[in-house]
C-alpha cells in the first residue's frame, strides 16, 4: 500500500503499518516558503511512533519537534506536517486499541502537544484520556483560553528537537 491513501475501513494496526518506508521528495512551494527549503520527508507511522516511545514520563514533545527530528534524521529540510499529525493520531487509536486488549506495552501519544501546546482535539478520548495520562505522568493540565487545554508551563518539560 506504499504511499496511497489510508483505507478508513483499515484496523489503526493497518494504519500503522500502511507503507513500508518514508518518502523524500520536494516540498509543494507553499510549505516550501512557509518550513523554509524544497526538500521534505513523509515518515511513516511507525518512524513517529518510535519517536513517540522515545518521550520520558514527565516530558512533553510537539508535533514540530517530531517533525524536526524526523527531518534531522533523513538530511531534509522539513517533514511533512500533515501526515505526521495523522500519524500522531494512528498511534494514539492503536495505542488506546491495544490498552483495551490488555497490553502495557504501549506508545505515551498523550505526551505529544500541538506546536502550541494544546491538545488535539482529534486524540483518544479528548480531552478527558490525554489529562488523565499527563496528570499520571506528574503534570498539571491547565485551561489555555476558552476552549483549549495544556501542561502548565509546558515548554518547560520539552524534550530536544
Amino acid at each position: 500500500m506504499e504511499n496511497e491513501m489510508i483505507d478508513k475501513r483499515a484496523t489503526w494496526r493497518d494504519k500503522l503499518r500502511y507503507t513500508d518506508k518514508p518518502v523524500i521528495k520536494p516540498a509543494p512551494e507553499h510549505w516550501a516558503r512557509r518550513y523554509g527549503g524544497h526538500k521534505m520527508v513523509i515518515a511513516t507511522p511507525e518512524l513517529v511512533e518510535e519517536k513517540i516511545r522515545l518521550i520520558p514520563k514527565g516530558q512533553l514533545s510537539t508535533i514540530g519537534i517530531i517533525r524536526k527530528q524526523i527531518a534531522k534524521d533523513f538530511k531534509v529540510n522539513f517533514s511533512c506536517p500533515l501526515t505526521t499529525g495523522i500519524f500522531v493520531r494512528i498511534v494514539g487509536e492503536l495505542a488506546e486499541e491495544a490498552r483495551s486488549e490488555g497490553s502495557s506495552d504501549i506508545a505515551p501519544w498523550w505526551r505529544v502537544l500541538k506546536d502550541d501546546g494544546t491538545f488535539s482535539a482529534k486524540n483518544p478520548g479528548h480531552p478527558e484520556l490525554q489529562t488523565k495520562y499527563l496528570e499520571e505522568d506528574g503534570l498539571e493540565v491547565v485551561p489555555k483560553g476558552k476552549n483549549h487545554i495544556t501542561v502548565k508551563d509546558f515548554e518547560q518539560y520539552l524534550v530536544k528537537a
